[in-house]
């Protein structure tokens, strides 16, 4: 704690329990100084539920970086309903301090990119489970028609399927009538067989 003693910014980007999330927050609003800015990198939970657990709702917002960071430009700035305009233009100008191309966007499920990638990959699984059509070609259907760097499972695997299966679950639990955000049996057994992408050795894909 006594490391936020001088800090002007504190950028947390532990895992992705809103609970863990909220006790680091309410220790160091104990001893961070008044004018210190927090922000979040969290990628899929309310920056609200988070700035509500300190005293500084005010100087509260959002930082979501993309990995790899080093080779990533965008990051998305989050603006709860009681950050400040102080607040989110220091977070901009910190973001491109840092050499980042700073978009902004309210407190909403996914912000911008995960609004729009989390569902994409989750109907990709449900063409899967389906029969639709193979992984495989979904994979190069998406890389060669729509010019995507990677198709939806080699990004699943990238990511993590326990991270996406944890983003779902909790935007189903907010919005359980909502078809974009409902449970994939698949990805829930995979996750259960520890088989959660690269860092495993084996998601939809094995690897070596």
């Amino acid at each position: 704690a006594s490391v936020v003693h001088s800090t002007d910014l504190v950028i947390e980007a532990i895992v992705e329990n809103l609970e863990v999330k909220n006790e680091l927050f309410k220790t160091l609003d104990k001893f961070a100084p008044e004018h210190t800015i927090f922000a979040s990198n969290t990628s899929s939970l309310q920056i609200t539920k988070m700035a509500n657990a300190t005293t500084r709702q005010d100087r509260f917002g959002g930082l979501h970086f993309f990995n790899p960071v080093p080779m990533m430009k965008l990051v998305e700035v989050i603006k709860t309903p009681m950050t400040s305009q102080k607040t989110f233009e220091s977070l901009v100008d910190f973001s491109k301090a840092v050499g980042k191309s700073p978009v902004s966007c309210k407190d909403t499920p996914g912000f911008i990119v995960n609004c729009l990638l989390v569902p994409y990959m989750m109907e990709a699984v449900r063409l899967f489970e389906r029969g639709d059509a193979s992984k495989e070609d979904i994979d190069v259907a998406m890389k060669l028609g729509a010019g995507y760097p990677m198709g939806p499972f080699e990004l699943l695997d990238y990511v993590g399927l326990d991270t996406s299966k944890y983003i779902i679950d909790g935007w189903h639990s907010l919005e359980p009538n909502n078809p974009l955000f409902a449970p994939s049996p698949l990805l829930n057994k995979l996750v259960e067989e520890k088989k959660l992408g690269k860092k495993t050795g084996e998601g939809f894909y094995k690897y070596k």
